[in-house]
């Protein structure tokens, strides 16, 4: 470095270059208004119906229902406003990542200016404990090693020293330092090339900011369901509407009863049953380490068909640890080896080198060696990749990369290549070790260290493989390390090219391309990882996961959820969690939507064929408020029947609800409808209008709600699960019957809903025909499981 090099940048040049370089700030981009993520928490089609039934419900007079739809709908809003508002933030937290201050040499003198006044040509003088304030090239370095796993997910620090060619453009990265990344030993000085935007850092964060959150699986489903919703419901209330015009009944009355039967027609509870059925996941989740930033994001993950996983500090241990040694006796080895270590390290340190620390704890206590104190030290550099520490008892400890030393020692042992080959291809990280004459010193051994894997991540592997999720790791360490860690792990199923189970040497645009080619694919991805260079893919993942203990701000803050433990087995769970919650939202669908449809075609039916309106406008939505948020919510906490990590992931694109399931209702629909129509009719000509209607009004009420004892399995019998399985819905079952009786009975709320008390035969029958839904559904169950088992007997005979 020359003489004016040295003096670097003058105070006018650095404001000069600062005026026409910009800030060395990260470029984001304009964060969403307030306005526009409010206005896209209303754009669903089933929140858009809910919206048109506040209107419905005002229009009849039902101010009450409209003010608890109302509410319904602002209490999903601001959850959705608040949880997108917070990952907006992700781009915002890049720049707490970025050095405040900066140590430049300015005019001569080394002084402190504030990072963002950082511009190309500045001459940064470099310390442990650092963060880099810009990407620049050595001019100086004195074993200086820099953390760059944010950046490329190699785990151990990175050695830097200045390139033989210090300008040369292609100079390797081991002769630069980069914005962010923090230096954790020796000093340097590093000329400024690029600033802002156009740093490592920088690139990242466009990546970032181009992988905006997408929407979830459920939300997909959410809104196909709502237009399906939106087609039945206008098409049942308007040939209400037709047949009741064409049969002569007052248009005021059927005005009324059309629009009523359109918010009865609406399953408004749905919304809230999916948020409480989030909610409790949430809580449940918390317990096992995982924390949800996105409700939406926990049905999700069961669904998740990929994890893709970072390797440091999630499936391995994240600290280097001796694995195998090989040459001189393991415990005279390892002394030897720690007396070639920075002697200032000691094992109960907390920082330094990983490899050293490794070796320090491996040691014994008593080696003789690590005594004699150090009289010189040549510190570890690329360019020699050594290390000499001269201690007082004569001897040279040298330390360094196998060929180095081998070719430095005058008789190398036998079997040496081939112990490194088998060092190397288990994915150890080698050093050599000698002793004695520092020009010609004895070569003693080899000493393999690795981040060994963690138990709990292997048997997480094995879950996620039962549960039918492939985990990927993308990691940016070496090809063989990842290879052998992933053996170990059980990570590559049978059959399965491990091409496609690990990639290494990956940086921040490969884990995101990685993850937008599998979601092309139709997969749904799980992206985990700590460090800004995750970042991306997580924000573009379907659920994006961040390492509570390591990871970075900003890679929470892209994250939809942090595991705390740092381990898969919290995320297995959520996986487990995610799967019980989409099966006990879509069992309330069906129960929910089949109760409506029973509804709809039993008014449109009786229209139809010239009958009285069967139900008046209140009786509709009492039936409605009945029917729906407490016996749903009661199936949306229902506990799972079985182990649902057996069961395949669902696909990407399947509905909420399958074509089986359509079936279920629309059977069940028609079934119920016939009921309670049938004895709608014979009740007009044996009894008068008030008492035909309260009988098939009860008849109605009771059929759905004790249906939703047979909604909590598709195969398990009521019986068979047991009432106190799922106290809650056989308490809420109860208490509609209860409720009901007590509006049929009590005569202030007989007038209020107009309807006739009920004789004891009468009262009977209606709790009679009520049990047919719910007893034909039971008898469905028992016949299919016959079939299978006769099924299973002939193709064993055979």
């Amino acid at each position: 470095m020359t003489q004016s090099q040295a003096q670097g940048l003058s105070t006018p040049e650095a404001a000069r270059k600062l005026e026409a370089f910009g800030p060395n700030d990260i470029d984001r981009a304009a964060p969403p208004t307030a306005g526009a993520i409010a206005l896209g928490q209303i754009a669903s089609p089933l929140v858009l119906v809910l919206l048109g039934a506040v209107v419905v419900s005002a229009l009849v007079g039902e101010y009450v229902d409209a003010l608890a739809i109302t509410s319904i709908v602002a209490l999903n809003a601001i959850v959705g406003f608040v949880q997108e508002f917070r990952a907006e933030r992700a781009a915002a937290a890049l720049g707490d990542l970025t050095a405040r201050r900066a140590r430049v040499v300015r005019d001569g003198q080394v002084v402190l200016v504030a990072a963002r006044e950082l511009v190309p040509g500045d001459l940064l003088v470099l310390e442990s404990g650092d963060v880099v304030g810009a990407d620049a090239r050595l001019v100086e370095a004195s074993g200086l090693t820099t953390t760059e796993a944010m950046l490329t997910g190699e785990s151990t620090p990175t050695k830097k020293s200045v390139s033989p060619d210090a300008g040369d453009p292609s100079q390797p990265r081991s002769a630069r330092v980069f914005m962010g990344t923090e230096v954790t030993a020796g000093t340097g000085r590093a000329r400024v090339e690029q600033t802002g935007a156009k740093t490592e850092m920088g690139g990242i964060a466009a990546m970032l900011a181009e992988a905006h959150d997408s929407s979830t699986p459920l939300q997909d489903r959410m809104a196909a369901l709502g237009r399906v919703i939106v087609a039945a419901c206008v098409g049942c209330v308007g040939l209400v509407a037709l047949f009741g015009a064409i049969g002569g009944t007052g248009w005021f009355e059927l005005l009324m009863t059309s629009t009523s039967l359109a918010v009865a027609a609406i399953p408004e509870g749905l919304p809230v049953v999916v948020t409480i059925a989030l909610a409790v996941g949430v809580r449940r989740m918390t317990t096992r380490s995982v924390l949800v930033r996105r409700l939406a994001s926990v049905e999700t993950l069961g669904c998740a068909t990929v994890i893709c996983t970072d390797k440091t500090g999630t499936l391995t241990r994240g600290v280097m640890e001796v694995r195998e040694v090989w040459g001189a006796p393991r415990d005279e080895l390892l002394s030897i080896a720690a007396a070639a270590c920075d002697p200032g390290l000691t094992a109960d340190d907390v920082a330094g080198d990983p490899t050293e620390m490794a070796i320090l704890r491996a040691a014994p206590a008593d080696g003789q060696h690590c005594r004699a104190a150090a009289v010189s030290v040549e510190p570890f550099d690329p360019r020699t990749r050594r290390m000499i520490v001269q201690r007082n008892d004569g001897q040279a400890y040298v330390k360094g990369a196998v060929e180095v030393i081998s070719a430095l020692t005058p008789d190398p042992p036998e079997g040496l290549e081939q112990a490194h080959e088998a060092f190397a291809k288990r994915g150890l990280r080698v050093l050599a070790i000698a002793q004695g004459d520092p020009e010609a010193p004895r070569f003693v051994g080899l000493v393999g260290m690795a981040d060994p894997p963690r138990e709990d991540a292997k048997l997480a592997i094995a879950q996620a493989h039962r549960a039918g999720v492939r985990v990927v790791m993308i990691t940016g360490d070496h090809p063989d390390t990842a290879h052998a860690i992933a053996a170990e792990l059980g990570l590559v199923q049978a059959g399965q090219d491990v091409e496609t189970a690990v990639v290494a040497r990956a940086t921040a645009a490969d884990k995101l391309a990685i993850v937008q080619k599998l979601r092309d694919g139709g997969e749904v991805v799980a992206m985990t990882g700590d460090g800004v260079n995750d970042a991306p893919a997580i924000r573009a993942a379907d659920i994006g996961i961040a390492m509570g203990k390591t990871a970075t701000e900003v890679t929470r803050e892209a994250s939809d959820m942090i595991l705390t433990q740092d381990n898969l087995g919290g995320l297995i769970h959520a996986i487990r969690e995610g799967r019980v919650i989409f099966a006990n939202i879509r069992k309330t669908a069906i129960y929910l939507l089949g109760g409506n449809a029973a509804e709809l075609l039993f008014v449109l039916a009786a229209v139809t064929v010239g009958l009285p309106l069967p139900l008046l406008p209140l009786q509709l939505l009492w039936l409605n408020l009945l029917g729906e948020p407490l016996p749903g919510i009661a199936l949306a906490l229902d506990p799972p029947s079985g182990d649902v990590l057996e069961e395949q992931p669902r696909k990407r694109r399947e509905s909420i609800l399958r074509p089986v399931d359509w079936s279920e209702i629309a059977v069940v629909a028609v079934f119920h409808a016939a009921i309670v129509l049938g004895v709608y009719s014979w009740a007009l000509r044996v009894h008068d209008l008030g008492t035909a209607r309260t009988l098939a009004f009860c008849a109605l009420v009771f059929g759905i709600v004790l249906r939703a004892l047979a909604g909590r399995s598709p195969t398990k019998t009521f019986f068979e699960q047991g009432a106190t399985s799922n106290l809650k819905l056989s308490l809420v079952v109860a208490a509609s019957v209860g409720l009901q009786l007590l509006i049929v009975y009590v005569p202030v709320a007989q007038r209020l809903f107009d309807l006739t008390p009920l004789s004891l035969p009468l009262l009977m029958l209606a709790f009679g025909l009520g049990l047919i839904p719910v007893t034909g559904r039971e008898l469905v169950k028992l016949a299919r499981r016959l079939r299978s088992g006769l099924g299973d007997a002939a193709t064993t005979g055979a």
